[in-house]
């Protein structure tokens, strides 16, 4: 069973990888894959316009549930024509459940097989969450790709918290999956947890593959783990997904985890790195991370990366960027945002040609070699 007005293709696979290309088309237009979107919390990207969003490469863009929902509210945004107007974006637009914010209040909120009971870290006022009323707002927003409600235990659950999360979960995939009726446009996903379990992986995903979804995810992973059982996880998981389906890494992450990711099959990620590091003078560039703050480059002509087409490194020196960051000036932000942004879109166009040109392997380690070469 599908959404109306949601589809998805596989064009490519990488012969030396389980690296694939393909097109996602929504209601608000496509967007390819291995696609990165840029979270906008509140229903924009931190310091920038839609359109700059746009031009830095970006084809969706993933709203935040929870905080839409305390603020402004799903009804006034759906009264104002639903998220795209309301937040000026014309692609397609992806919304999480609600869920992992729900579940990082921890003293906050109480868990039952209904639902979240939770109080707002804005007043204090009590909510109650349900699967149903997950799809609701998401529907309200009027997201193209929407995202089921799960619970999402700690990495450092023991086995009985961690069977009671799949158990709970799996049920609340089959109420929103009822939640969102044929006549429901846009698609939804499903969820995996398990914690850093394989076996427990294995059989969720058994269970959400059941019940039927337009893409799967793999939730519960970057939780404060290292980045090696991040990577263990996602692609142990991954590779039990169906082939047909996006597949969608949630909350990764740094350039390299993309790129081993993509690697193991995984179709869309999401992440606020580039644009809170690009807020803390951190910038992600071909030849490793540069700290735009450094005292190296106060005096440095250069752009921040002479390979980089967007409009920080086309006008501007690190020298002045350095002197914008250090100034608290707000252009500093916008324009570091942009850089980040840009990169991380480079380097998904980049490993999408690639996997078409069946070279993704080669390509991946020698930007794997590169991203690792050092800092400035």
């Amino acid at each position: 069973m599908s959404g109306r007005g949601f589809s998805f293709e596989v064009v490519a696979v990488d012969p030396g990888s389980r690296a694939r290309a393909g097109k996602a088309q929504t209601s608000k237009g496509a967007f390819e894959t291995p696609a990165f979107m840029p979270v906008g919390t509140y229903g924009a990207i931190k310091s920038l316009d839609p359109s700059e969003v746009a031009a830095a490469g970006c084809e969706i863009v993933l709203g935040n549930t929870y905080h839409l929902y305390l603020r402004p509210g799903a009804d006034v945004i759906e009264n104002l024509g639903g998220l795209h107007r309301f937040m000026g974006w014309r692609g397609p637009i992806l919304t999480d459940s609600g869920g992992f914010q729900v579940f990082s209040l921890a003293a906050l909120r109480r868990v039952t097989d209904e639902g979240v009971e939770f109080r707002s870290h804005l007043d204090g006022s009590l909510h109650f969450l349900t699967p149903e009323k997950a799809i609701g707002i998401q529907r309200s927003l009027g997201s193209d790709i929407a995202m089921v409600l799960d619970e999402c235990p700690p990495a450092t659950a023991a086995l009985p918290e961690l069977e009671a999360a799949l158990t709970r979960t799996t049920a609340w995939a089959g109420r929103c999956r009822q939640a969102f009726t044929p006549d429901s446009a846009g698609a939804l996903f499903g969820i995996v947890q398990g914690g850093p379990r394989e076996e427990l992986r294995r059989r969720h995903a058994e269970e959400i593959i059941e019940i039927g979804f337009d893409g799967y995810a793999i939730g519960g992973v970057s939780v404060g783990e290292p980045a090696s059982e991040i990577h263990r996880v996602g692609a142990s998981t991954a590779a039990v997904l169906p082939a047909d389906r996006p597949r969608y890494l949630m909350g990764v992450g740094t350039p390299e985890d993309l790129l081993v990711m993509i690697g193991e099959g995984v179709d869309m990620f999401d992440c606020v790195l580039p644009t809170r590091n690009a807020r803390n003078g951190t910038l992600f560039t071909w030849d490793g991370e540069l700290h735009i703050r450094n005292e190296a480059h106060r005096q440095d002509p250069a752009p921040i990366d002479a390979e980089c087409p967007c409009p920080a490194c086309r006008r501007f020196s690190r020298a002045y960027l350095r002197h914008l960051f250090m100034s608290k000036e707000i252009l500093g932000h916008r324009l570091n945002t942009l850089h980040n942004l840009t990169f991380y879109q480079q380097l998904m166009a980049g490993s999408r040609e690639a996997i078409r040109q069946g070279r993704y392997a080669s390509w991946r380690d020698t930007a794997l070699a590169r991203l690792r070469s050092g800092s400035a």
